[in-house]
């Protein structure tokens, strides 16, 4: 990062601080302290900053942001509120430093491909900068921000949360000029109750950008699709809405990749993607939706599309031993398990299609009603079998065999392992998928080393 004054850091912070003393690193980690740095202790669930305090200042940190009593020098202590509030802001502060073109992302499901496929096309015109992986949230929004330097021209910075306010929060620090949502769906119904507050939560990153801001929204997505923001430059991108401003007019998929045409006004083009699905094609259309915001025309945003690649356990397809198998652990939720299930469905040449589920968490209230759904679906898109693991799967086993399949429920990864083991053949696809905390990665681990 550039060096940040630190009378100038607390003056932001609401402190006091005389000295002259150039920070050169923000850092929350106390195995990382290079001097000149400035140590924010960040309280957790397994540990609490303010415990290392006095061991980052020993390592050379010029100061440290605290919202406690802890043990250290307190001359050299920024006494806040709140310090993942302050880390926002010194982050914000950073921000304004740089003149760039900002694109702020959020959405329910889909907000970490949306993003990596925006980077995608922006690059192809500018050095652009973008969140890594899903750090979308008070932590990795700042620390996304520390990493722009003077060649930064563009950055793609995702946007996540838990409640009302902490989108706010993020959007007021990255100041993007851009905006993007990608869908409204049921992920944080626990926290927020209803889908309407959902929305609610989401649109605090329109009511961060500046007046005639150009927002991009799904207008397949029922809630985004009335949308009405007189002040900002509204665009709608889909498959199925009839009034689009980007829309597809044909879309080939063959399991591993998909094909389609691209329309804008008069402008039309043919887009290899490298990955499946249609809520796939939906997240191409924000990107190349954001690139034609910039200037980028249609053919350009298409190539750059061609070198997306997906992010962590998302949608990974690995060949192994004759058969497909569909690395997709890294979270999960109604929309998306659909949008698995229809990518499944139509995935070409599979001899056998076996569905691996999970429980899907933080669903609250429509925990039973959700898993059960997921089931009956799975059934109508013609899974041959469904394995599911976890407690709340067991709906889902319930689900897809009153829709006439074969499932089976399993509360023991070792036993499920063995029955899908038994159930492989040469030329069948296997579909994994559950939310993070069930952690079915090491269930495809274990079936590689089996």
């Amino acid at each position: 990062m550039e060096p940040l004054q630190l009378c100038e850091i607390a003056r932001r912070l609401g402190c006091l601080w005389e000295g002259q003393e150039q920070i050169t690193k923000i850092t929350t980690d106390s195995r990382n302290v290079p001097v000149g740095s400035l140590f924010v202790a960040l309280p957790g669930e397994r540990f609490d900053g303010h415990d290392y305090v006095a061991g980052a200042l020993e390592q050379g940190a010029a100061a440290a942001v605290v919202s406690r009593e802890c043990p250290g020098n307190p001359e050299k202590f920024l006494r806040v509120a709140d310090t993942r509030d302050a880390l926002i802001a010194i982050g914000g502060l950073y921000r304004e430093k740089f003149q760039i073109k900002c694109i702020g992302v959020t959405g329910s499901v889909g907000k970490t491909t949306a993003k990596e496929m925006i980077a995608a096309v922006v690059k192809t015109q500018y050095e652009t900068l973008w969140t890594e992986g899903n750090r979308n949230n008070e932590i990795g929004t700042p620390e996304t921000l520390f990493r722009l330097t003077p060649k930064t021209q563009a950055a793609v910075i995702e946007m996540g949360m838990q409640g009302l306010g902490e989108i706010a929060k993020l959007a007021a620090a990255v100041k993007p000029d851009i905006g993007v949502i990608t869908n409204i769906g049921v992920s944080h119904i626990w926290q927020l109750g209803t889908r309407e507050n959902i929305l609610k939560a989401k649109l605090e990153l329109a009511e961060a950008l500046p007046d005639g801001a150009k927002l991009f929204l799904c207008g397949d997505n029922d809630l985004l699709s009335g949308v009405k923001i007189p002040r900002l430059q509204v665009g709608f991108y889909g498959i199925d809405a009839p009034q689009l401003d980007m829309r597809t007019v044909e879309i080939q998929e063959n399991g591993l990749e998909t094909d389609f045409v691209v329309q804008s006004g008069e402008e039309a083009c043919r887009v290899h993607l490298p990955c499946a699905g249609r809520h796939n094609v939906e997240n191409a259309l924000a990107a190349l939706s954001v690139g034609r915001a910039l200037g980028i025309p249609l053919a350009a945003g298409a190539k750059g599309l061609e070198s997306y690649q997906p992010a962590g356990m998302r949608q990974k397809v690995v060949k192994w031993n004759d058969m497909i198998i569909v690395e997709d652990c890294y979270n999960a939720s109604p929309d998306s398990m659909r949008a698995a299930l229809e990518t499944l469905a139509h995935f070409p040449g599979a001899s056998y299609r076996i569905a691996v589920l999970s429980d899907m968490l933080e669903l609250g209230p429509v925990t039973k009603q959700s898993h059960y759904d997921i089931g009956s679906f799975c059934a109508q898109n013609k899974a041959d079998l469904l394995l599911c693991y976890g407690e709340a799967s067991a709906d889902m086993a319930k689900g897809a065999e009153k829709g006439g399949m074969e499932a089976l429920h399993f509360s023991d990864k070792e036993a499920l392992l063995k029955a899908l083991q038994k159930r492989l053949r040469p030329g069948c696809v296997v579909w994994f998928k559950g939310s993070r905390g069930m952690h079915m990665e090491t269930l495809i681990e274990a079936l590689y080393e089996g």
